[in-house]
């Protein structure tokens, strides 16, 4: 609804435009100043201008607005539409004028009604039942719980599946006994007592009985049985027969060291004299033992007239 206020002059007026055609927005206050003529002709942020001074606003460019309240200079007529859900300000009224530089930030009184005594003053605790017949019901003390809800099929079924594994069914009989009588256990228990059976005898009791009773004219049978032996565990065709060490006569695994056609141990490839460890010294056979090359010479002396040279065998 289009709102008529005359500010009284001279400028300044007191407020802050905003918008324009050339803005492509309303003319629109934006900004009182407090206790200025347009807060005292109760202007409110958030007017926006529909004419100034009789001259339509709609189409008017922000300066020429501008200019247009200037040539005001004794008074300013405004044509504003306001929105009724504009913030409420709590200002203070004195003589039916709201103060423009004073706030009331005092609490509005409140109707007060008493809730009265028919409240739980005395806290209870929460139980539900729900009935499964006329003589059982299920009494659950969890708060806010559905089991009032429920028919009492669902609730035997739910019991039945809770229960399940701790309570084991009964077996439903053929037929209803009358008496023990009637009881198939029963009669055959009676049967075991009543007929009389032989005893349980060993073979070789059995035998010596038999040998017994015929005065020692029947020979005793016996059985022979033998010990159990063990089967040797027959070699597989897959495995390969381990290299004999030619010095310590043992077995040798993993590293192998083969000379010739002998094989030792790489502890055992060392000088027959002195022991030494062959391995990147070199190796002479002499007479079928490994000796190192010092001993070697001293082994083999060569004809008067003959010196002694070392050979290599052709790779």
């Amino acid at each position: 609804m289009p709102l008529n206020v005359v500010l009284e002059g001279p400028a300044p007026w007191g407020f802050r435009l905003t918008g324009g055609k050339d803005f492509s927005l309303p003319l629109t206050i934006s900004r009182i100043t407090p206790g200025s003529k347009a807060s005292i002709a109760n202007l409110c942020a958030g007017d926006v201008i529909l004419a100034i001074e009789g001259v339509p606003a709609t189409d008017m460019l922000h300066c020429e607005a501008q200019n247009k309240i200037k040539e005001s200079t004794s008074q300013l007529c405004l044509t504003v539409e306001r929105n009724m859900s504009s913030l409420w300000s709590p200002r203070v009224v004195e003589e039916g004028k709201a103060h423009p530089y004073k706030i009331n930030l005092e609490a509005e009184q409140q109707e007060y009604k008493p809730i009265g005594t028919a409240h739980n003053r005395k806290a209870q605790p929460f139980v539900a039942a729900a009935n499964i017949d006329d003589k059982r019901q299920v009494v659950s003390t969890s708060y806010n719980t559905p089991i009032g809800l429920y028919s009492s099929g669902n609730i035997q079924d739910a019991m039945e599946g809770q229960i399940r594994g701790f309570v084991h069914p009964k077996s439903e009989s053929p037929r209803t006994l009358t008496s023990i009588e009637e009881s198939d256990v029963y009669r055959m228990l009676q049967k075991d007592q009543e007929e009389p059976q032989e005893p349980r005898q060993s073979g070789s009791f059995k035998a010596l009985q038999e040998f017994v009773d015929s005065d020692g004219t029947r020979p005793i049978v016996t059985r022979t049985v033998k010990a159990p032996t063990t089967k040797p565990t027959t070699p597989t065709g897959n495995l390969q027969k381990l290299p004999v060490c030619d010095k310590c006569g043992n077995g040798i695994v993993g590293t192998v060291v083969k000379a010739r056609d002998k094989y030792r141990h790489p502890g055992c490839f060392v000088c027959s004299d002195c022991d030494v460890n062959l391995k990147q010294k070199g190796y002479f056979f002499v007479e079928g033992q490994l000796y190192c090359e010092t001993h070697a010479r001293t082994r083999m002396r060569p004809p008067e007239g003959h010196d002694l040279i070392t050979t290599f065998p052709s790779a």
